[in-house]
């Protein structure tokens, strides 16, 4: 028998909110770096502090969940919580949108109305659904293991066929992104296609034939694996060590968090500079509040390094890549994985989280790949 999906309505307590703003103000905080690429800044993480226990205000976020419309259902045992905004629109396509870490639907709510209702008549509109992975958010913490991409994947078909939407585009970034592959990888028979800001090769490919800037990308992402992902290495063999301080330490899960917001948004000294202070401490405070930095970190453990090598993509595929995200796949590795790409985009502007670094031009890219993926001919040979 299929499970029921119940509205879903999440307010945290005073004393909540109190005990965190209680613990920000006994924060013991070590002296300052001695040199600036050793982490965020001790002046730059007491300025955010001061705001999140004086300034911000969580209520709001509360408020625009509601807004847009929050549920849970259970899947295989498991808890699933998701927005979902439904077009008034009676030509709307169902959209499925998956973020990753460490993000959260926090990542979302700036750009679920404007797709779902667009202002432009002649753009296309979307059913908006955004599930919190298992493990993050209002979604339940998984208690045994299992939980990885090719699971999440199959949950999310679950989901969708349960809201009425038997067919559906996908969209996502980072973990979103991988597990948007596995959608259209596996289910063919139910995702239209897919618009992704991740896309990642087989394993061995050469860079034989690239171009010189897709030759720097390769680098740039190489670099990046082997210098700067020790969160990465850290999450996926040891999560309950370092879940211990991000459950017990708002502080320190702030540090954790903003660390990844520093270094892989589109700026220059600050994340701030794109991205809203406040809309950064949405996504910190949820993590708080409902103790999820240890069960989150263990995507990694479940699936780091687990995309199939011989998974091809034969759906209609959206890619783009932005300049500043932590992985650029060149176009023609793309290729050997994503069979048909009818769109390629890589813009001047946008790191790792571009629905809130760069929310106008995200719309318009994404409304653009999968108006392409929607007009593409599922029976036609591959282009791209």
């Amino acid at each position: 028998m299929s499970q029921p999906v119940h509205a879903f309505a999440a307010r945290a307590t005073d004393a909540e909110l109190d005990d965190l703003r209680a613990r920000l103000a006994a924060a013991r905080l070590p002296e300052a770096e001695t040199a600036r690429d050793q982490g965020v800044p001790l002046a730059d993480l007491v300025e955010v502090v001061h705001h999140w226990r004086t300034g911000y205000d969580w209520r709001s976020f509360e408020d625009r969940l509601e807004e847009i419309g929050q549920f849970r259902t259970t899947i295989d045992g498991l808890g699933i919580h998701f927005l979902h905004r439904r077009s008034a629109r009676a030509d709307a396509t169902p959209l499925l949108m998956t973020h990753g870490w460490p993000g959260s639907v926090a990542e979302f709510v700036d750009v679920v109305a404007e797709l779902a209702d667009p202002e432009d008549a002649d753009a296309p509109a979307f059913h908006v659904v955004a599930p919190s992975l298992p493990g993050f958010g209002y979604s339940d913490k998984p208690a045994t293991t299992g939980w990885g991409t090719e699971k999440i994947a199959a949950a999310w078909v679950e989901l969708m066929g349960r809201l009425g939407y038997p067919e559906f585009t996908a969209h996502g970034g980072d973990w979103g992104g991988n597990i948007t592959t596995v959608l259209g990888g596996r289910f063919p028979e139910h995702v239209l296609g897919i618009h992704t800001t991740f896309a990642e090769g087989p394993p061995g490919l050469t860079t034989d034939g690239l171009t010189a800037t897709e030759r720097r990308w390769a680098e740039e992402t190489r670099h990046f694996w082997h210098h700067r992902a020790a969160y990465a290495k850290q999450q996926a063999t040891r999560p309950q060590t370092i879940g211990y301080s991000l459950v017990d330490s708002p502080v320190g899960l702030l540090a954790w968090i903003l660390d990844k917001f520093a270094e892989w948004s589109d700026t220059e000294d600050s994340p701030f500079e794109t991205i809203s202070l406040d809309r950064v401490l949405d996504d910190v405070t949820l993590y708080w509040l409902t103790r999820t930095g240890a069960s989150a970190a263990r995507i990694y453990y479940e699936s780091h390094n687990s995309l199939d090598p011989d998974l091809r993509v034969d759906v209609p595929a959206a890619i783009t890549m932005y300049p500043r995200d932590i992985e650029k796949c060149p176009r023609p590795w793309a290729r050997e994985r994503y069979r048909r790409i009818v769109r390629w985009n890589a813009p001047e502007k946008g790191g790792h989280f571009p629905s809130l670094e760069v929310p106008g031009y995200f719309v318009a890219d994404l409304r653009a790949g999968l108006s392409a993926v929607l007009a593409a001919d599922r029976r036609s040979s591959a282009v791209g």
